[in-house]
């Protein structure tokens, strides 16, 4: 035998819920918890302004959230009161193609940065090529400062 709903007792879809809410909804934060702290923390902005943990969120909204090194915008699709899978969090918002160019830019940026760590300590050998290299340029940038006082 079927259950009868009454239509008073269906769930109308969602228009609003709180911004904490959606962001823990989203899977952008593991907890509701920790969301507060990063929106209290000012890591949550909505068209350049920082929200509050009370802010409703509507469809359509842009939001920039930080998360360690990224910051994304995102546009809200659709609301959800409850936490579902990453396939089903990721039909709640977009993110904006500006957002991931720039996120794989400064990515990149950063492993390029730790691949010129050196393996090891220069040894004496390599000392003397680094004094020998550095009083070269400064020999040849005085030149050039001394030409142009001329």
């Amino acid at each position: 035998m079927k259950k009868q709903t009454h239509p008073s007792s269906e769930k109308p879809s969602l228009e609003t819920m709180r911004i904490d809410k959606w962001l823990w909804a989203a899977r952008f934060f593991k907890t509701r918890s920790i969301a507060k702290a990063a929106i209290e923390g000012g890591k949550v902005h909505h068209q350049g302004d920082r929200v509050k943990v009370s802010r409703d969120v509507r469809v359509g909204m842009e939001l920039t959230i930080q998360q360690g090194f990224d910051k994304k915008t995102v546009v809200v699709k659709a609301l959800s009161e409850i936490r579902g899978g990453a396939p089903q969090a990721q039909l709640l918002y977009d993110e904006t193609e500006v957002s991931v160019a720039r996120r794989e830019l400064i990515s990149a940026q950063r492993k390029l940065n730790n691949m010129a760590r050196p393996e090891h300590k220069p040894n004496k050998r390599d000392r003397r090529q680094i004094h020998r290299f550095q009083q070269e340029n400064s020999l040849a940038h005085d030149d050039a400062w001394f030409d142009d006082q001329v």
